[in-house]
């Protein structure tokens, strides 16, 4: 029997372990946090006990109660208990909560970490032990208050005075902020006109080259419209400009340093399309180990990091793999040492890189998926990369004149393409890419003279900032100490969830209660959304990590004045300050119409409401007209049929209502059957069919003994099955899960074989939650499951089909009062 016990997340994770450590150990899987604050702590609580040091209320979760029950009973009989949890604050806090959940004596407990998980790390991790580092927990709970204290006093504020179900975080809302300043700035953003002039240019041998017109009289080109443009074209064309000056520089480019979390996040939005939450999930797998011809093995070091460092040993392996493969011009002499400059950052910790340079991405490509493989790629090439030697470059400039003119002509071309052989650093929208080579210039010498054969003028117009998108979000926080690695991805799914941001086309787009939302708190709570403030407090949880401060009083001084100014706010304010507009409108009864904020943006309505309840579009927004408006009511025969919007969307009625109640009840066909048989996870009677729900329109699939069984689902069926309980698998978002216990299959949707049978990961009742439903709208934030079905479960962090923690306090969920994202 095993003396020794050994706690990480994820049962991924546990697989791998097990490999290095022998039959003495037995390695058990806590699937993340095992306790937290109350989900729902009751009216006017917050979990918290604010009279009392802020002392938190931790409740173990629902779903992990066997978990601890299986630690506990393991710990007992086991001489050594061993916290092999993730290395960073989140993870430390999770080896806490598991021992004192547990019960488990503090003489048996020791901490053991490690920033790979291979035989060596993982051997001198379990060689070199520790107590587990309280500051770092302490960190990491203050954190978490703070987040629940803004939550709980920020967020019924703005359910009462802009719209229900909204919600405000210490990190979120200064992420929205930055997005709605972002949109007014290009809103406000004057086009100016101006021209550009390019000269073709031949010399006396006939050679052709291009120069631009640089400066006019001594000054700076700057032509405003075309018919100057014209005027400096018509004399430009006439001229024999002379040589007076050619440059040669020589210059080295330095790779990018080897990713960090915010970095490996941008990059893979820019290259390969990713979310940061997809980008962190698939990173999280090949950190916790895939199936290889070898065995279970872990691909790349912890990815939740702020450091740029590599391990002199990596650099070694590095500088070998670059001289075998590409020769030894490539290599550097010792290894290249990169400077973190993010905020805070963390240098004990590696950054993301291969735990073996010599697993090259093809050599483990039959063992990953598509996804897992480009990510990997992307992780080997970048870190390889920042060790190879400088690209260097050689850029010849000539500057000519003739009379009033100046003109000047560039060319850069790669005299050692270096890192460049193997990866190049993607570019934002503003960013220059002054790397390429840009062809070659003809042999020229002062005082020699060309002639000027054509003048092309172009038009161009300035442009506003670009709208961020994913990964620029991410680099803008980043760059002003907001967030941490851990908290990036979290952030951005929050701020779509809770309907303050749409994604288009990649872009973030703010929607209309977002700016609403912005200017209340800006206005009223400015400090507390200030970029700077938030930055500082991170600087502070820093310091308590660092054992430097006490977290209660940073607490205390925290929370008095919030809540002094939130009790003075809820008392000052007024609902119609926020969402009304007062306009010259009129209603059929002659009384003014106001512009009012509902669930689906904003609208005319009377200003005498209740009173008088009529409603309309804005001017410009009035939906196109419905088939069967202009029609006699088939009910009462005297009403017309009008277009009408409700609850659920547009439908056509009877104009008389409500003393008629007609509905035009014509609606899209029938959803198409499926193609095989999908038996009801429910009752293993029925099977499952597909159905439009008669208001939305939307299609889903439910039991065909309905009502008897009232099993429905909004995901597609795929037709196969989970391997462990005979689960249907279904189609949800880009990935296929099990309708019985949520967990994802390894397969991806467009893989699965009706009638085949898959392996998954753990289970993730999660997954199977219920959209929100209900007043306010998905939109609205915050909702949770309904009555009767339990409260929500939580999810593993070190799972991979699993959520993070800080994924886990930000999904859509009900209480009362909403919690915003967990800014940890």
């Amino acid at each position: 029997m095993p003396r020794n016990l050994v706690i990480v997340e994820s049962p991924a994770k546990a697989r791998t372990i097990e490999r290095y450590l022998g039959t003495d150990y037995r390695v058990l899987a806590s699937y993340g946090h095992v306790r937290d604050l109350p989900e729902n702590p009751g009216k006017g609580k917050f979990g918290v006990d604010v009279d009392h040091d802020f002392a938190p209320e931790y409740v173990i979760s629902d779903d992990r109660r066997k978990q601890v029950a299986d630690i506990e009973r393991a710990a007992r009989n086991s001489d050594q208990v061993y916290l092999a949890t993730d290395l960073d604050r989140e993870g430390e806090a999770i080896a806490w909560h598991v021992a004192e959940a547990a019960h488990v004596p503090s003489e048996k407990t020791l901490r053991v970490t490690f920033n790979e998980i291979t035989e060596s790390a993982i051997r001198e991790a379990f060689a070199n032990p520790r107590q587990i580092d309280m500051d770092l927990v302490d960190a990491q709970q203050t954190r978490r208050i703070v987040d629940r204290l803004v939550g709980y006093t920020l967020s019924p504020l703005l359910s009462r005075k802009v719209r229900g179900g909204l919600s405000a975080g210490r990190v979120q809302s200064v992420a929205v902020r930055l997005v709605v300043e972002r949109e007014r700035e290009i809103s406000s953003f004057t086009t100016r006109e101006y021209w550009t002039i390019e000269a073709l240019l031949a010399t006396g041998a006939g050679e052709r080259f291009t120069a631009e017109v640089v400066r006019i009289d001594g000054a700076a080109l700057d032509v405003s419209d075309e018919a100057t443009a014209e005027r400096h074209r018509a004399a430009i064309v006439a001229l024999h400009p002379t040589v007076t000056k050619v440059g040669t520089r020589t210059q080295k480019r330095s790779p990018a340093p080897p990713f960090t979390t915010s970095t490996l996040q941008q990059e893979a939005s820019r290259r390969l399309g990713f979310s940061p939450k997809r980008t962190m999930s698939i990173a999280q797998k090949l950190y916790e180990g895939v199936e290889t011809g070898g065995g279970q093995v872990g691909l790349i070091t912890y990815m939740r990091t702020d450091s740029t460092a590599i391990a002199g040993v990596a650099m070694g392996e590095a500088r070998e793999v670059i001289g075998q493969r590409y020769g030894p011009t490539y290599t550097m002499p010792k290894g290249r040492v990169y400077r973190t400059k993010s905020k805070g950052a963390q240098e004990a910790h590696e950054s993301i890189r291969p735990t073996s340079f010599r697993r090259d991405p093809d050599s483990v490509a039959g063992a990953l998926k598509p996804e897992e493989l480009r990510l990997y790629r992307l992780i080997w090439q970048r870190a390889l990369a920042s060790q190879m030697a400088p690209k260097e470059l050689e850029t010849t400039t000539i500057d000519l004149a003739d009379g009033a003119y100046e003109l000047r002509a560039s060319a850069t071309r790669v005299l050692f393409d270096g890192f460049a052989r193997v990866y190049t650093e993607g570019r934002d929208d503003d960013a220059v890419d002054d790397d390429e080579e840009t062809g070659r210039l003809p042999a020229l010498a002062d005082g020699d003279r060309t002639t000027v054969e054509d003048v092309t003028p172009t038009q161009h117009f300035t442009e506003p900032p670009p709208r961020f998108t994913e990964a620029t979000l991410i680099k803008a926080l980043e760059e002003h100490g907001i967030g941490r690695p851990s908290t990036y991805a979290a952030t951005i799914s929050t701020i779509v969830d809770r309907g303050y941001v749409r994604i288009e086309e990649r872009r973030l787009h703010p929607e209309l209660v977002a700016g609403i939302v912005t200017d209340l708190l800006v206005e009223h709570f400015g400090d507390y959304v200030d970029v700077e403030f938030t930055a500082r407090m991170e600087e502070e949880l820093d310091e308590i990590a660092r054992g430097e401060r006490e977290w209660v009083p940073l607490l205390r001084a925290f929370y008095g004045p919030l809540r002094a100014r939130v009790d003075e706010k809820r008392r000052e304010l007024k609902r119609s300050d926020f969402t009304t507009e007062a306009t010259d409108e009129v209603c059929s009864l002659g009384h003014p119409m106001v512009i009012r904020l509902g669930r689906n943006g904003r609208f005319l309505a009377c200003s005498l409401y209740p009173e008088h309840k009529e409603s309309r579009p804005l001017p410009g927004d009035e939906p196109p007209p419905q088939e069967g408006t202009g029609e006699v009511c088939p009910k009462c025969g005297e009403g017309t049929l009008v277009g009408k919007r409700g609850r659920f969307g547009p439908f056509v009625g009877c104009s008389r209502y409500p003393d008629c109640d007609y509905i035009k009840k014509d609606g899209p066909p029938p959803p198409d059957p499926l193609a095989f048989e999908v038996e009801c996870p429910k009752n293993h009677d029925g099977h499952l069919v597909p159905r439009r729900a008669r208001r939305t329109g939307n299609v889903f699939w439910g039991c065909s003994n309905y009502p008897r069984c009232d099993f429905t689902t909004n995901n597609e069926p795929l037709g196969g099955c989970h391997d462990t309980d005979d689960g249907p698998l279904a189609r949800k978002g880009e990935e296929a899960i099990c309708l019985v216990c949520g967990s994802s299959s390894e397969a991806a949707p467009d893989a699965i074989v009706p009638g085949e049978r898959y392996p998954g990961g753990p289970p993730n009742p999660e997954a199977l939650a219920r959209p929100a439903r209900g007043r306010g709208g998905a939109r609205g934030g915050a909702k949770g499951p309904a009555k009767g079905r339990g409260k929500p479960r939580t999810a593993s962090r070190g799972t991979a089909a699993a959520e993070t923690d800080e994924q886990r306090h930000t999904r859509v969920k009900r209480p009362r009062p909403t919690e915003p994202a967990t800014d940890a």
